[in-house]
């Protein structure tokens, strides 16, 4: 189920060049070309899938496998203190390519990255937990 105009399609393919750090029969990891610090990866699913909603628990665990070993990796070899790992699932969760694939990044003391704000919105203490609780566990 492949795309024709999918980078991540074409990057498996071999029509597009990539710094393939892992590779298997189900998942790559590359070099992101637009590294938010040194090491930043992405793992990428083989066949396409395009994110969380489509892909296989079997795909999903195995891209989760991948994404430890990265963190242990760049921590060994890079000697970073933590990693974030992240993957955006939709149009509204600010996927950019649609095509499943998570973030492995690398992170150092004082490296300017703040990726906490996403995590204190402007509708904090406004959204009803009991609420959201009954709809969920209907």
């Amino acid at each position: 189920m492949e795309k024709e105009n999918c980078v991540y399609c074409k990057i498996n393919k071999g029509e597009i060049k990539s710094y393939t750090i892992y590779e298997d029969s189900l998942t790559r990891a590359i070099l992101d070309i637009n590294p938010v610090s040194p090491g930043h990866i992405l793992a990428i699913s083989k066949e396409h899938y395009e994110n969380i909603f489509e892909a296989p628990d079997e795909i999903l665990a195995r891209i989760n496998i991948v994404c430890k070993n990265l963190a242990l990796v760049c921590k060994k070899k890079l000697k970073c203190k933590g990693v974030n790992i992240i993957n955006s699932s939709g149009k509204t969760a600010q996927q950019g390519v649609f095509h499943l694939h998570y973030h492995v990044i690398p992170r150092f003391e004082n490296d300017g990255n703040d990726l906490l704000r996403a995590f204190f919105p402007k509708e904090k203490g406004k959204i009803n937990l009991e609420e959201i609780y009954k709809k969920i566990k209907k």
